[in-house]
């Protein structure tokens, strides 16, 4: 989305349904790893409480994880084009660089992929063998997925989800049914929930790749952003919900989206009412439950 946004599209948003029913990580707790069908490997960055599933794998925590990480980045709303955002012109600017997030944003990395992966040891600002990267030409360190996995990481999700650095992966994962956790929607036929992954391709899929392009037999630049709050009527839009996403801005931000009356992000044509994101998919995830049992005690 933001000019990462762009270099990676504020990044993994389009699948077909899934018709796979969620699995039960919350009630019965269970290890993140093994040998069963359907895994996606063991990570042993992984908390023992998000591991073991302490609390079962819900919407709550999603949101309130989102929100937490926003409210680091000091809350920023990004409600322009990221298309005429300006690049920085000095890598003090950029929040994933400043000290205190520059290493945040390389526990997304740590915990969000599985340990194979090269990534794991990247930072804000930091390539694997630890030698900084060039601030302005550093879409190849694109974290915005990264953000999405930490987050289903640290709330539990386990091997159900799809991890990856790139938000194809997971949004194709979705429509052709291979997460137990991940449903694919047409954002003209379906109202996103809080907790839901809305998703939008970028740089040269931007105009070619929509719900019925879902999925490909290949990877795309995209970006997806959690849903936290549905339902709002107030600026800039009105009728709006917020997602939050990661490496917007270098940030983790929150962006408001317009939809109509029923709370959908596209008419029943087809077309985007956000005329800076055409939306290719709102991705259902299915929880094991709603919120915490135990909530604030």
């Amino acid at each position: 989305m933001p000019r990462k946004l762009t270099v990676a599209l504020l990044a993994p948003l389009c699948l077909a349904a899934c018709t796979s029913q969620p699995s039960t990580g919350g009630s019965s707790p269970t290890h993140g790893g093994g040998g069963s069908s359907g895994m996606y490997g063991l990570n042993t960055h992984v908390p023992d409480f998000a591991t073991r599933n302490f609390e079962p794998f819900n919407r709550q925590d999603v949101v309130a994880i989102a929100m937490r990480e926003w409210r680091m980045f000091g809350s920023p709303v990004n409600d322009d084009n990221p298309e005429q955002r300006p690049e920085p012109q000095v890598a003090a600017i950029k929040p994933e660089r400043a000290p205190g997030l520059w290493q945040r944003v390389g526990e997304y990395w740590w915990i969000g992929m599985d340990p194979g992966m090269s990534e794991v040891a990247w930072t804000g600002k930091h390539n694997a063998d630890g030698q900084l990267t060039d601030f302005v030409h550093d879409g190849f360190f694109a974290w915005s997925a990264a953000f999405i996995s930490y987050v289903m990481r640290v709330a539990g999700a386990n091997e159900r989800f799809p991890y990856s650095p790139n938000h194809s992966t997971y949004i194709n994962a979705a429509a052709s049914g291979q997460s137990p956790i991940l449903r694919a929607h047409d954002p003209a036929s379906y109202t996103p929930k809080a907790g839901d992954l809305v998703c939008v391709a970028r740089g040269r899929s931007r105009q070619n790749i929509r719900f019925a392009s879902l999925p490909t037999s290949y990877g795309f630049p995209a970006h997806c952003g959690y849903v936290v709050a549905t339902g709002q009527n107030g600026p800039p839009f009105g009728r709006q919900l917020s997602i939050i996403g990661g490496n917007i801005d270098d940030a983790v931000a929150l962006t408001h989206v317009p939809t109509d009356e029923q709370g959908r992000l596209a008419s029943p044509a087809g077309q985007s009412y956000d005329p800076r994101y055409p939306w290719c998919a709102v991705l259902e995830v299915l929880y094991d439950a709603e919120e915490e049992p135990d909530a604030g005690r």
